[in-house]
């Protein structure tokens, strides 16, 4: 398997092709042809295994350790499939499956009864599936007795044991790959120590449709790609170290009074100038003057500018025109004014932001740290609002940006009188866009190259039964950049460690590149360090002075496969084992990568080199304290975003209006699913509550969509559930509901087919061509309701075989509409959700599915979910050979109470993931 997917990528992407400045530098040959052998390496080791040269299935394999026989399991019993299973078969399904019929493109006629050898082993295990089930034959129709078919479900079962054994004994699976995007992201994140972002060049992985990003068949590299990670490397290397001295700090020191004022002023001038324009028509005077007045005092209800000690209140107003809206910088820090009486009053929502303009002396790279002096508003007692902090740009009419780059919403716990600091440090090199016109254009010209933040108050607006709106005063604004707490900063020393042997360049790279390889590559022999150092040497004799050398020297350990493939090192192998044993060290790696998505930290490295990391209770603490590290949302993220395939979230677009998707509720939706699994994996919650739970993990905004009261703020938290709501685990998540919807309606198909391939881990078969589409052009079909135009649809025999599996699923989520709101109607016509499975087994709408899923398919759902996250872990579609293991791990997690993060627990002690 390793040697399909190795030979076939390097022979056609491997090419060096000629940089267009016309050569090739050395270290780009060197890191491909480090591809390449150890592509070649990995290649040969899995050829090496004894247990791949030809040992024939059932024969007896001799230990020369211990001069033990050990038995192969078993062969397929073929003779009794011709006597007794096969003249079963024919009389109850060769009807419909056969040559003259083939329903579903499936013909039970030509099965090969050999499990373990034959290529027949997946549709074998959907005809046990649906016996099993009762799904088919089709009850209606059906003369099988019980009997019979439960003589065809054992024998099934047995022959499916006997294959899984005889396949898992034939060889080991390879999970050998690249790092993901991400993974690779998270990897730089850990070794630099800043949470920044490294790898925006890189393109997203593709998905297969019931695979992962992390799928070894997928990740694959090229040599175009080894000079995509060198230079990714070569620049986050760069960003995290400095040259010279401390950059002087710019401030800026901004009261609201000063604001006020500054708006004031431009209010009495326009006031002067209209009187006298109209000195000589008194009646128009009056007119222009009042209107004048009126523009200039906001209203309360609207953001403004406010003066307490006199009432009046004037609205935000920004242009970026003629710069003038700027406020100066200085090379002085400001001192903090006492607070005074005028106030920004900032109200919820983006139109109603504060916008604070900076002009264009912002520097391209450090910290810009905003400080703000704030409280909520008189009379908000009850509600906590929060804000957010945005950057953005115009310099022409088309030329604009704005981006969120606060992480948290920060929440304005001061009451009125007593206001407090609040702060953000925010990396000025992360900001996706900055204005280009800085440096090349003066404020006033056009473009403008000014720059300015944006206070946004994010909190969920005032409702109908709410007495308060939840207002925000802000009387100061600071800002200063680049701000560095030590110098050189952290992430500097964290490369350029302090040492004796700094004085001689050799013997400090040497120790540099030491303690840098160590953590990156996870193993490192005193040979490879050899060889950096001697490729040090050689840079630093053509480089600018040591810190080039050695930061070019360090990207060529980021940009080799020992960092960037998840290796396939030598295993622990003996002749009397089923499974090869990865060593500590790739375990170390495995582990980090499922619950970190990201590279060992100390502690893990420190108990593989120990040999400990194999004990199962080593592993059991460790599993608890990675899921319980920050690090460990990183699974919660990544996982669940991949097992519910919601990337279609991703393209939709928020709309206006009360009942649209706003941009805070899209957010929420997205947020939603990754909120229920880590609060259950905090509180080993029972894998059922995917289906079904008393509580929900909401915030204000998701909570009003659902109409539920009582929740406030933007935190996302555990509420109980009342009973009369619809609502409790994914299947009722807005956000799914959303993304399998058509964007006007719900769709049963959508939402049955989702169902049935993410969390029952059983996909329907693919629809046959020339699928015919419902007519809506047909007046009579337009009148029908929506289950009643499926129900007509699926009477076209081409549309039967598919959607008898798909529709009731589909049909049991009606009462929710395209937006996921319940509901009890359309179009005056109450909803029917009731529906009947392929077994004749009822759905009486969400609430029976729920207790179907619970009670009848509950060892379904737990397997699929252990498969899901079990070819998560092991960055690999499952096979046939591992139904065994993951047959015991689900048999574990049941036993021992059914919780996710026993889940967790229980793959990771198994031999499923220990193993290759």
């Amino acid at each position: 398997m390793i040697q399909n997917q190795l030979t076939r990528p390097l022979s056609m992407n491997c090419r060096v092709n000629a940089k267009p400045h016309g050569y090739i530098k050395r270290w780009q040959v060197a890191l491909f042809v480090g591809v390449c052998i150890f592509a070649l390496n990995s290649t040969a080791l899995i050829a090496e295994d004894p247990r791949d040269q030809g040992t024939e299935l059932g024969s007896v394999v001799e230990d020369e350790s211990n001069d033990t026989e050990v038995n192969v399991p078993e062969r397929p019993d073929l003779q009794k499939y011709k006597t007794k299973i096969e003249p079963l078969l024919k009389w109850a399904c060769f009807d419909c499956h056969s040559e003259e019929h083939s329903e579903g493109n499936f013909r039970a006629d030509q099965l090969d009864p050999d499990f373990a050898g034959g290529n027949d082993i997946t549709w074998w295990l959907e005809v046990y599936s649906v016996l099993s089930k009762g799904e088919m034959p089709p009850p209606e129709s059906s003369e099988l007795t019980d009997a019979d078919r439960i003589f065809i479900v054992d024998w099934l079962s047995a022959e499916i044991q006997k294959a899984e054994k005889l396949r898992k004994s034939s060889g080991s699976r390879s999970s050998f790959r690249r790092l993901t995007r991400y993974e690779y992201n998270y990897a730089l994140q850990d070794l630099l120590g800043v949470p920044w972002t490294f790898a925006d060049d890189l393109p997203e992985e593709a998905s297969e449709d019931d695979g992962f990003e992390n799928n070894a068949e997928s990740l694959l590299i090229s040599a175009k790609q080894v000079e995509t990670y060198y230079q990714l490397t070569l620049k986050a290397l760069q960003r995290v170290t400095v040259r010279g001295e401390r950059p002087p700090v710019v401030y800026w020191g901004i009261s609201m009074e000063e604001a006020f004022q500054r708006e004031k002023k431009w209010h009495d001038d326009t006031v002067e100038s209209t009187r006298k324009k109209f000195e000589d028509d008194p009646k128009e005077q009056s007119s222009q003057l009042e209107r004048l007045n009126r523009q200039f005092q906001a209203s309360n209800d609207r953001s403004h500018y406010s003066d307490l000690a006199t009432g009046m209140r004037a609205k935000f107003e920004w242009n970026y025109r003629q710069a003038k809206y700027a406020f100066e910088a200085s090379d002085e820090v400001p001192s903090m004014p006492a607070t005074r009486s005028s106030f920004a009053v900032v109200h919820p929502g983006s139109r109603e932001a504060l916008t604070v303009d900076l002009g264009d002396r912002l520097p391209d790279v450090g910290t810009m740290r905003v400080r703000i002096r704030a409280s909520r508003a008189e009379g908000v007692t009850q509600r906590v609002p929060s804000l957010q902090l945005y950057f953005g740009f115009q310099a022409t009419d088309q030329g604009r940006s704005i981006k969120r780059v606060s992480q948290r919403d920060v929440q304005i716990l001061a009451p009125y009188g007593s206001p407090e600091i609040y702060e953000w440090d925010i990396p000025l090199s992360e900001i996706e866009y900055r204005n280009t016109y800085r440096g090349s254009m003066k404020l006033g010209q056009q473009p403008n190259p000014s720059e300015y933040i944006r206070f946004v108050n994010s909190t969920v607006g005032r409702s109908r039964d709410d007495s308060e709106s939840p207002a925000i005063l802000i009387d100061y604004v600071e800002v200063a950049a680049p701000v560095y707490d030590e110098w050189p900063p952290r992430t500097h020393q964290n490369l350029f460690i302090e040492s004796d042997l700094a004085h001689d360049e050799t013997a400090y790279a040497r120790e540099i590149i030491t303690t840098f390889m160590s953590r990156a590559w996870r193993q490192v022999t005193p040979a490879e360090i050899d060889r950096k150092v001697e490729l040090f040497q050689h840079i630093r004799a053509g480089s600018l002075d040591f810190q080039e050398a050695i930061i070019d020297v360090l990207a060529t350990i980021l940009a080799s496969p020992k960092f960037l493939y998840v290796s396939s090192g030598e295993y622990e192998s003996r002749a009397d084992q089923e499974v090869a044993r990865l060593p500590q060290a790739e375990l170390a790696a495995r582990l980090s990568l499922f619950l970190w998505c990201s590279v060992p930290d100390e502690t893990l490295l420190k108990l593989a080199s120990t040999g400990q990391l194999t004990d199962p209770e080593v592993l059991r603490q460790q599993v608890n304290r990675m899921l319980d590290d920050p690090k460990g949302s990183r699974f919660a993220q990544h996982f669940v975003q991949q097992w519910l395939k919601m990337r279609p979230l991703e393209y939709l677009s928020p709309s206006r209006g009360e009942n649209g998707l706003d941009e805070e509720l899209l957010e929420s939706m997205k947020e939603e699913p990754i909120a229920l699994f880590a609060d259950m994996i905090r509180n080993d919650s029972r894998i059922l509550d995917f289906v079904d739970s008393d509580y929900l993990v909401v915030n204000e905004r998701l909570a009003s969509h659902y109409g539920i009261p009582g929740v406030q703020g933007n935190d996302f938290r555990r509420v109980a559930l009342p009973d009369e709501f619809n609502r409790g685990g994914l299947l009722t998540q807005a956000g799914l509901l959303t993304m399998n919807s058509d964007g006007e309606d719900s769709h049963p198909v959508k939402r049955g087919v989702w169902l049935l391939t993410n969390l029952l881990n059983d996909p329907p078969p693919p629809p046959p061509p020339a699928v015919p589409e419902i007519d809506l052009s047909d007046p009579e079909i337009a009148k029908l309701s929506l289950k009643e135009r499926i129900e007509d649809h699926r009477d076209h025999a081409a549309c039967l075989s598919c959607h008898q599996k798909i529709d009731p699923w589909g049909i049991a989520f009606e009462n929710y509409d395209a937006l996921g709101r319940w509901r009890e109607q359309v179009d005056g016509k109450s909803i029917d959700a009731t529906s009947v499975l392929p077994n004749n087994i009822s759905l009486n709408g969400i609430a029976g599915l729920k207790k179907h899923l619970a009670q009848d398919r509950e060892e379904q759902f737990v397997r699929a979910t252990v498969e899901k996250m079990a070819s998560f872990a092991l960055g690999r579609q499952l096979d046939f050979g591992d139904r065994a293991e993951v047959t015991d791990i689900t048999r574990r997690v049941r036993e021992a109470g059914g919780g996710i993060r026993t889940l967790v627990i229980c793959l990771v002690t198994s031999d499923l993931f220990q193993s290759r």
